[in-house]
């Protein structure tokens, strides 16, 4: 059977009481979730200055990355699909507020008051169809659109994933940005197979200094093994991109020309006139 947990059964079955209580306790585990949860928080990048913010954590499951959001400062709210999980949350008495709810089906807040989201080993579930009524590509639209709704202007997201493949990848991406989201990938460690950590990096609104999703401390310059990747999703407003097409020389219009052919479209033949700039008139 496959190791992974999502292949194996749904997420309020396969975090059981037993399995639940097994995985809080071990010590393995709680550094895991800690260190994964600093990585995001850094990624995130709030602001330094010693507001508290109220924050998402999708897939708390029992609070562990809950808890190293509540040692850095801030306020958050955590939801999970598995009941065992919270309640094993609640006797460990986290800080944050804890709901149960299924994430593909929405989140139920209001617009714009949430400061930033993390997720750490979730996002991956909404890929798999769980119940006959279950479709991915439903879920990740509804999961990406009620959370760019609540997410305040400029905020940022950040998921931790372990994706099956790269077509995966591929799918998450493309419904957070038809949400409106833009943003990429940060990948830890990209050349060891045992390190190697993929953040999902998202912002509501326009990105800030920090929405090419590279962090401060990346070097590029050190061993392979140990670099930071980061692959950002560079959009150019559409403004820009109609002044840009202005000026192309004859040989791109006529590429395009020819690409327009093929689709069937009418396309003016081509002469020695095609591209040839015209005299201003007065």
């Amino acid at each position: 059977m496959s190791s992974r947990p999502e292949l194996q059964a749904p997420p309020e079955i396969f975090y059981d009481d037993d399995e639940a209580r097994k995985y809080t306790s071990s010590s393995r585990i709680i550094k895991i979730q800690s260190e994964l949860t600093e990585r995001a928080l850094e990624i995130l990048a709030l602001p330094k200055d010693g507001v508290p913010r109220l924050l998402l954590d999708i897939g708390c499951g029992s609070g562990l990355s809950g808890e190293t959001l509540t040692d850095n400062g801030h306020q958050w709210i955590g939801l999970d699909i598995s009941d065992s999980m919270l309640n094993v949350a609640l006797e460990r008495e986290v800080e944050g507020d804890v709901l149960l709810a299924d994430m593909g089906e929405g989140l139920g807040f209001r617009s714009g008051v949430i400061d930033g989201a993390i997720s750490i080993s979730a996002i991956q579930w909404l890929c798999n169809a769980d119940k006959s009524s279950h479709e991915p590509t439903l879920r990740l639209k509804a999961f990406f659109g009620s959370l760019y709704r609540c997410l305040a202007r400029g905020a940022k997201a950040v998921f931790q994933v372990y994706p099956e493949n790269m077509n995966q990848l591929v799918l998450i991406l493309s419904y957070a940005r038809n949400a409106g989201l833009t943003g990429g990938l940060v990948i830890d460690f990209p050349h060891s197979a045992k390190k190697k950590k993929v953040y999902i990096v998202l912002s509501c609104g326009r990105p800030g200094k920090d929405g090419e999703s590279c962090s401060e401390d990346d070097d590029s310059s050190g061993d392979e093994e140990n670099q930071t990747v980061c692959v950002s999703d560079r959009h150019r407003p559409w403004k820009k991109q109609r002044i840009m097409k202005k000026g192309k020389d004859r040989e791109w219009i006529l590429k395009k020309k020819e690409q327009s052919r093929r689709r069937g479209n009418v396309v003016p033949a081509d002469t020695k006139y095609t591209a040839r700039k015209r005299k201003a008139r007065f």
